[in-house]
């Protein structure tokens, strides 16, 4: 059938496309001597060149080069103030999380930090970490708040995200993480900061369109199940949708909280049990799996990957990028640590940085794949196969990034 391309399209031809469109047989959804026609900041069709008339549009022939849609690092904590080098030097040498914790160490440094830094500093030391992700490819971040536990803190991280979406070309989502941990001014008094968070950051901050789902850190040293029901049903009332910090270090249940929610997604999960995979199964949650993170505490216990696999459950990965237990500003590293560490498939890996990274985003009707309909995102690679993107570290195998049908970075 004969695709007549409009006059202002633009064409992409002569590419190897791994369009991640699950309806396509071919692993990656691979097709050669297609076209992808782009109009404005859409896909409006992948067809093969054959049957395309391209109406004297411009021809951006790519010399058969990888298209992949862009990568989506759908769990992040991005933005925050000072860092925590020093504290794992101390654990390097033998000091105790406990040692360091008494000495008002921990995620508590990176609060007093993040408190004390003005929106305009936090924007500066945010920036070379965002440009890290998008030269390798990055065109969809998520950005957590949660390092200022307090009011005007939280407010400021959510509105340094806005400002780092409004300056550079990538998608910004924002999710509200409050509920991270205990703040020192709430030290033994958790129930009443949970109070806070339902009766005013999290309306107030909902009500001035600054972030899009809210999460929680449900674990024996963050909130309790209670806790987190607590926030998921003022959240519910609110309309907004949720995500949970679940399953990392024992099994509370958590996951099976977020699925009775309907949650986008649950993220760690080394200790999800078959009950909770269940649950995720039935609500079309994201098991969002970080091995950055159980790279960098020596974790052993692996998630469940195979039950995951058994029963279908969409597996997303992410760099979980933060200053105590993942301080990688690379997508691409965390995607080889899938496969050496969780012993993912290159495949599996692609799409848990594309088609279901962006559900865990609720963004799957308009990224991580290159179909009709899909927002124009997407990276042209030095590369023959998606394997070689996970494959080889240390080098930068990016040709062209495009952001909404425009070039952005050209190598």
């Amino acid at each position: 059938m004969l695709f007549k391309a409009q006059e202002n399209d633009v064409i992409w031809r002569n590419g190897r496309i791994a369009s991640m469109d699950p309806e396509i047989g071919a692993a990656y959804g691979l097709v050669e001597n297609y076209d992808l026609i782009v109009r404005n900041n859409l896909i409006v069709a992948v067809h093969p060149s054959e049957d395309v008339d391209a109406n004297g549009c411009q021809i951006i022939d790519v010399a058969g080069r990888l298209i992949t849609p862009g990568l989506i690092d759908c769990h992040t904590h991005l933005v925050f103030g000072g860092n925590r080098a020093g504290e794992w030097e101390q654990r390097m040498n033998g000091v105790s999380y406990e040692s360091i914790s008494a000495q008002g160490g921990g995620i508590n440094s990176t609060v007093r930090s993040t408190r004390t830094m003005s929106e305009a500093e936090l924007f500066a030391v945010s920036k070379p970490r965002l440009e890290a992700l998008i030269r390798e490819g990055v065109t969809t971040i998520e950005m957590k708040s949660g390092y200022g536990l307090d009011f005007d803190s939280e407010e400021k991280q959510l509105l340094v995200a806005k400002q780092l979406s409004a300056t550079y070309p990538i998608d910004v989502s924002s999710t509200l993480l409050s509920a991270h941990t205990v703040p020192p001014e709430y030290k033994g008094k958790p129930d009443e900061y949970i109070e806070l968070i339902c009766t005013k950051i999290m309306p107030e901050l909902w009500s001035k369109g600054l972030f899009e789902a809210v999460d929680v850190f449900c674990e024996s040293v963050g909130f309790s199940l209670e806790q987190s029901e607590k926030l998921f049903s003022a959240a519910k009332k609110l309309g907004i949708p949720v995500k949970g910090h679940v399953e990392q270090l024992s099994n509370l249940g958590g996951s099976e909280l977020v699925a009775s929610y309907k949650g986008l997604s649950v993220d760690h999960i080394e200790y999800l049990d078959l009950k909770g995979i269940q649950a995720l199964k039935r609500s079309g949650t994201v098991a969002v799996l970080l091995p950055g993170a159980f790279y960098f505490l020596r974790e052993t216990k692996l998630p469940p990957i195979e039950l995951l696999r058994e029963h279908q459950v969409p597996m997303a990965i992410s760099t979980d990028f933060n200053p105590g237990t993942s301080p990688f500003a690379s997508l691409r590293m965390v995607m080889n640590m899938a496969a050496v560490l969780f012993r993912l498939t290159p495949e599996e890996i692609w799409a848990g940085v594309t088609r279901y990274a962006a559900q865990a985003l609720g963004r799957e009707q308009s990224h991580g794949q290159l179909r009709a309909g899909f927002q124009a995102d997407f990276v042209v690679w030095n590369a023959k196969d998606p394997v070689e993107m996970i494959y080889e570290q240390g080098s930068n195998p990016l040709n062209m990034r495009v952001y909404q049908g425009k070039i952005t970075h050209q190598n």
